[in-house]
């Protein structure tokens, strides 16, 4: 099974890979949807004080002027025609880190909470043999009450629960993973970058570690994760923890294509 390609059409097509030039190992993907207000600032913190890395902004059909801002600063972006959600504006990331030979790339947010600073400490987990590092705000310190903190703790404990692995912040955006978990995202379909996707990962074997880290506040505009949808959003990793994982399988044509190339 080969990875799909990502194809460019310039400016009258639907996909614009912006001017990229690859000039480091880690590659820092930032979904956006709707982030006109944030966008730039996130972008301009790498550029000025983290030029060693490279970055790719997905625009995943933002309907304000995310994709514009982008085009105006000739930031680096992959422009979706529509709405695939995280996943898969995630998944196309991880696509063209893997097309490209990236070592490492990062789940970034596109609002301004995740600060790159912590990035180099995840690359030395890597480089120890983990798959995966979480950018922890929860390794030293104790979580604050909250609803949100409340569904933290219940996803902590149903990964422990199942895997027999303890992940202190599970619900963190800023995720680092190895090649080989880049081109495992690349190569299969329904790969979300979410809590149960990383319990999956641990039990087939994956290695996962965490570093402490602190999260700024959303710089402008509106969290999606209202109070309702932090309760289904906990609902639904729970139940996919508990339940569906325990009947999902690796891509048989992955496993195959892996041991032959």
């Amino acid at each position: 099974m080969r990875p799909f390609k990502i194809k460019c059409f310039g400016k009258k097509g639907r996909l614009n890979m912006g001017h990229l030039s690859k000039k480091a190992d880690i590659l820092v993907i930032i979904p956006a949807y709707n982030e006109e207000e944030n966008i730039k600032a996130v972008v301009e913190n790498i550029l000025i004080n983290h030029a060693d890395l490279d970055y790719i902004i997905v625009n995943d059909g933002s309907s304000d002027r995310t994709k514009s801002i982008c085009e105006e600063n000739d930031f680096n972006i992959i422009d979706l025609p529509v709405n695939l959600g995280l996943a898969g504006a995630f998944q196309t990331g991880m696509v063209y880190a893997y097309q490209n030979g990236y070592s490492y790339a990062v789940q970034f947010d596109g609002d301004g909470q995740h600060k790159p600073e912590y990035i180099y400490d995840m690359r030395k987990k890597i480089d120890e043999g983990f798959d995966i590092v979480i950018a922890s705000r929860f390794v030293k310190d104790k979580k604050p009450l909250s609803l949100r903190m409340l569904g933290s703790n219940i996803i902590e404990l149903a990964i422990l629960f199942t895997t027999g692995k303890r992940i202190y912040d599970p619900t963190s955006g800023m995720r680092m993973y190895s090649f080989k978990v880049i081109e495992e995202f690349a190569c299969n379909i329904n790969y979300a970058p979410e809590p149960d996707t990383v319990s999956y990962l641990v039990k087939q074997g994956l290695k996962v570690s965490e570093v402490p880290a602190k999260m700024e506040e959303r710089k402008a505009g509106v969290s999606y994760l209202t109070p309702i949808h932090a309760i289904k959003y906990m609902i639904r990793i729970l139940i996919s923890i508990l339940l569906i994982q325990n009947f999902r399988k690796r891509d048989k044509r992955y496993i195959e294509w892996r041991k032959k190339s």
